[in-house]
C-alpha cells in the first residue's frame, strides 16, 4: 500500500505508516479537532485507530489517507474513503488537525480522495457523515458540492450519534468537476 500516493498542489495523500502515530495522537489530543470525530482520546486508543485505518487498506482496498503538508512535510491529519462494516454509505471523510484547518486543506484533499473514489473505487455515490453541530464540515461538504441528503443512525459503538449526511453522486460529482 505505500505505491499509493496522490498530490495535489499543497498536499501528499498516502495512507497510513506507524511514523504518523504522533500526528493522530496530536489530532485527537486537541479538543477542537476531536470534537466530531470520536472525541478526546489517549494514545492507546489513538494507535488502535491508526491500525485500525491501515489495516482498512488491506482488507477493503481503501481507506483514509494521511495527509502531508508539502511545504513542511508535516502530518497535518487523515481524510478519505471510509466504508467501516454498517456504516451509512461510501463517504469521503476528513479530520485535520487545528493548526491545519481554514487553510483549504480539506476542500482540496477531499476532492482529490473523491476523483480517486470514483474513478479507481467506480464508487456511484459519495457521503459525508455529519453532526449537525459541525458547521465547518457542513460547509466543505456544500463547498464540495454535496447536499443534504437525509439523517442516519451511527453504527456502534456510536449508537447514540445521529449523523446528517450529505452527498452527491457520482455523476453529479464528475460534472462538477469538468465545470
Amino acid at each position: 500500500m505505500k505505491g499509493i500516493v496522490i498530490e495535489t498542489p499543497r498536499l501528499i495523500l498516502r495512507p497510513p505508516l506507524a511514523e504518523d502515530f504522533g500526528g493522530f495522537c496530536e489530532l485527537m489530543a486537541d479538543e477542537t479537532s476531536a470534537k466530531f470525530i470520536g472525541g478526546v482520546q489517549p494514545p492507546e486508543v489513538v494507535w488502535r485507530t491508526l491500525c485500525l485505518m491501515s489495516g482498512a487498506w488491506t482488507i477493503n482496498g481503501f481507506s483514509m489517507f494521511s495527509v502531508i503538508e508539502k511545504e513542511t512535510g508535516r502530518w497535518v491529519g487523515r481524510l478519505g474513503p471510509w466504508q467501516p462494516a454498517g456504516w451509512p454509505g461510501t463517504e469521503v471523510g476528513w479530520g485535520l488537525v487545528t493548526s491545519a484547518q481554514g487553510r483549504g486543506y480539506a476542500i482540496e484533499g477531499a476532492s482529490a480522495a473523491m476523483d480517486y473514489a470514483v474513478d479507481i473505487l467506480g464508487w456511484t455515490e459519495i457521503i459525508h457523515t455529519i453532526e449537525e453541530e459541525n458547521t465547518p464540515s457542513i460547509k466543505v461538504a456544500e463547498r464540495l458540492g454535496s447536499a443534504y441528503l437525509r439523517k442516519a443512525a451511527a453504527p456502534p459503538p456510536f449508537k447514540d450519534t445521529v449523523w446528517d449526511v450529505y452527498g452527491q453522486t457520482a455523476d453529479a460529482w464528475r460534472a462538477r468537476r469538468k465545470a
